[in-house]
């Protein structure tokens, strides 16, 4: 916008991101961190006032370290982790825990929801444990109370939104998500609406453009109360917006969890180990979204007591196969390609002699064979991979990437792509599109090394021989 700036809020699992657009420029980032808890084995649990709180420190910070920018703002537009919910009463107050996308409580309500494939047909959506259908149908037999007494099934930005605006709405990415939205065609499933009633939120287009700031949300904010709010789009189809990512340039997201996202050019047609989303501006888009990845590294700092700088520096100085050590990264069970909620993390060929960086290396290397794996399936045809997430900035997993695809791998100005996709979602509802290669030029590309492609042949054999006796290990018990 030639006369304002636009604020973009990611509303991430891990960390609520503000940015600061003048024009295709970004002004400022801030990132406020959210905490997850695990009060049982297999759950994940959010506080979601939280989910309010970090857009109001983050909006703080980013005003902070660009005062002039801030006071400019003339358009809010979001990017939303997606399949986390939470039920809230008429007044927006949370009548529970967050339950996030990794929770994998609802394991028999998975079962009730019917056939696995005829329900992936239906709705795009790979059922299982972690299925929002399945957990919502959770909450209703375990917390019937709060189920009751609950107006609204909202995600994270819906919630947040609502607190802006007073209008309760979502849009079609988030809703593709949950396993009670129809595809193809679009709209709540009648199965849906049995299950939740009215308490599903109206769909409408990305691109709507909601009512203005309340009082009291504008004085949190510091914004002027004839702010636009542009309702956004979820973080995967905002991240394959940000970064331009087709079906021969696929996108590979490293964040909290890594994934591979393919834009669709034709039909519905996707093999049966992706789902099917909508896209930020429409069109769907396959994914596939692997267990874990600065998730898993993450784990390994808590472990090792070392930051993650200093374990993916010691990763580099390892060499290709980590000493003989392979690791399967599914610390939030085998997602996709796999989709055994059952199997979990492992290492294989662990010795005394192997130290931080050998277990860094081995995890990096994991998540690369295994979003391999994935494009395998989905971009059959891809000639170079798109990067998005905080992971594009490590040297060593572009390079163990580049390698295990044998493909070259592009990493833009912005790695943080969900926020340049809500950018461009914004640019579009007020009427002034925007060229994804101006707002987020390629900064590199990055052919893969030939030595490290033939070492990388050789581990990936012994890692699918490994995978498939840790997922019948797993079947056995």
């Amino acid at each position: 916008m030639s006369d304002g700036t636009v604020l973009t809020l990611d509303l991430g699992t891990s960390a609520t991101k503000a940015g600061l657009w003048s024009d295709c420029r970004l002004a400022a980032l801030t990132r406020v961190p959210i905490a997850t808890t695990h009060p049982e084995p297999g759950w994940a649990e959010q506080d979601p006032t939280r989910w309010w709180s970090s857009v109001v420190e983050a909006c703080a910070q980013v005003r902070a370290a660009a005062p002039d920018a801030y006071a400019a703002v003339r358009a809010i537009g979001f990017a939303s982790a997606r399949e986390s919910f939470v039920l809230v009463d008429n007044a927006l107050t949370p009548l529970c825990p967050g339950i996030l996308w990794s929770d994998k409580r609802a394991r028999s309500e998975a079962e009730k929801l019917g056939d696995a494939g005829e329900f992936r047909a239906r709705t795009g959506v790979v059922l299982n444990a972690a299925t929002h259908a399945a957990k919502l149908l959770w909450v209703r037999e375990h917390r019937a109370e709060q189920f009751a007494a609950a107006r609204w099934v909202l995600a994270p930005r819906d919630l947040v939104v609502g607190r802006l605006t007073g209008q309760v709405v979502t849009d079609p990415s988030l809703a593709s998500r949950t396993g009670w939205f129809a595809i193809e065609g679009g709209g709540w499933t009648s199965v849906g609406l049995d299950a939740a009633g009215e308490r599903l939120p109206p769909v409408r287009p990305a691109t709507t453009v909601v009512d203005g700031l309340l009082r009291e949300a504008a004085s949190d904010l510091q914004l002027d109360r004839d702010v636009a709010v542009v309702l956004g789009a979820g973080d995967r189809a905002c991240e394959a917006l940000g970064v331009g990512a087709t079906e021969k340039r696929p996108m590979v997201s490293w964040g909290a969890t890594a994934n591979v996202s393919v834009p669709m050019s034709g039909g519905l047609y996707a093999p049966p180990e992706a789902q099917v989303s909508v896209g930020a501006l429409g069109g769907y888009v396959q994914e596939a979204g692997l267990s874990s990845s600065g998730g898993a590294i993450g784990w390994l700092e808590s472990m090792t007591g070392r930051s993650h700088g200093d374990l993916m520096t010691a990763a580099v100085g390892v060499e290709p196969g980590a000493g003989g050590l392979l690791a399967l990264a599914w610390l939030n069970g085998a997602r996709a390609p796999w989709w055994r909620a059952d199997t979990h993390a492992a290492f294989v060929g662990l010795t005394p002699a192997h130290g931080p960086g050998e277990l860094a290396r081995a995890l990096v290397e994991a998540v690369a064979l295994d979003a391999v794996r994935c494009l395998e399936l989905l971009a059959p045809d891809a000639r170079e991979l798109a990067l998005a997430g905080g992971g594009a900035g490590d040297s060593l997993w572009r390079s163990v990437l580049a390698a295990c695809a044998g493909m070259a791998v592009v990493r833009q100005t912005f790695d943080e792509a969900a926020s340049v996709g809500a950018r461009i979602v914004v640019g579009a509802a007020l009427g002034e599109p925007l060229d994804v290669g101006e707002l987020n030029p390629t900064v590199t590309r990055e052919e893969p090394d030939p030595a490290l492609i033939d070492a990388y042949r050789h581990i990936r054999a012994r890692s699918d021989t490994a995978a498939a006796a840790v997922l019948q290990i797993a079947a056995d018990t």
